[in-house]
């Protein structure tokens, strides 16, 4: 499992990948690339169904496959393949026609996570539909015509809820400093002529500073506009002196957390305010921390 795959998905689809049984019916080339995909994500385990035997026609349109399979079953072929690109997978396989399954073992299927069925007839995907409904278990429909084919997913419900926020907004207090966080930050020049120096002033302390030149001038109000905004940022580039410094790239980037206004929002605010004193042992100061 590479980064760049959990970033799409993220850690709980990861986990939940990591947790999946995955059972094909039909290694062709659609279902055998289906699991391809999955185990190099990292899917939890796999089963692969096929009573056929691997032909010489099947070496070029199946990647899982070369000369020395002719002849030999199909399923096995292809798992041992699968197994190979991901050895953290669980992977095994029935040397068995899906339609004989389907007909003659319905409650096999309630084993896995999810079902994926390729190149089955419609009398066969309606009764495998009706055995996944009844299990709850996922079922995905797939068959190829060359460059054409259908995907169809069959489940009961199926809900995700995770919130993704675009910004974490760190309370970094940037328009209203602590004593120390200030003090700190008055040590430094952003003028210094030293260019290393420049470079390695801390992006924070060149928020704060520039918050505090942009609110001297423009009676005490933070950027609120965009057009505000946007000329807060131009300050900021005015301010560096060569292309590599990315301390100053990087304050450019985090700007939006001068922006924020400072406090709690004003209904929250009320409802604290409104509350009996006696559930509160101490007292509240907005935009700053409680005090006991």
């Amino acid at each position: 499992m590479s980064m760049s795959t959990l970033r799409i998905w993220g850690e709980q689809g990861q986990a939940a990948l990591e947790k999946a049984s995955v059972c094909l019916l039909n290694c062709g080339p659609t279902g055998s690339e289906t699991l391809k995909n999955l185990v190099l994500g990292g899917i939890g385990s796999i089963t692969v169904i096929d009573g056929s035997k691997v032909e010489v026609g099947d070496l070029g349109n199946n990647f899982m496959l070369d000369e020395s399979c002719v002849g030999e079953s199909k399923a096995k072929s292809v798992c041992a393949f699968l197994q190979e690109l991901n050895d953290a997978v669980k992977a095994k396989f029935i040397e068995e026609y899906p339609e004989a399954l389907i007909e003659m073992n319905p409650p096999f299927f309630s084993q896995f996570t999810l079902v994926v069925a390729t190149q089955l007839g419609e009398e066969k995907m309606i009764k495998l539909d009706r055995i996944c409904r009844e299990a709850n278990v996922m079922l995905i429909f797939a068959r190829s015509y060359g460059l054409t084919g259908f995907v169809r997913i069959s489940v009961k419900e199926h809900t995700v809820v995770e919130s993704k926020p675009d910004h974490f907004l760190d309370d970094l207090r940037l328009n209203n400093p602590w004593p120390e966080l200030r003090k700190f930050a008055e040590t430094f020049d952003l003028n210094v002529p030293d260019p290393v120096a420049h470079k390695h002033t801390p992006y924070v302390v060149i928020l704060i500073k520039m918050s505090e030149e942009w609110t001297n001038s423009h009676g005490g109000s933070l950027p609120s506009t965009r057009e505000e905004k946007r000329e807060f940022k131009e300050l900021l580039k005015s301010k560096m002196v060569a292309i590599d410094e990315d301390n100053y790239k990087e304050a450019i980037e985090a700007s939006f957390k001068v922006f924020a206004p400072p406090g709690i929002k004003l209904a929250l605010s009320k409802v604290l305010q409104s509350a009996d004193s006696s559930f509160f042992p101490f007292s509240i100061a907005i935009g700053r921390p409680w005090i006991f």
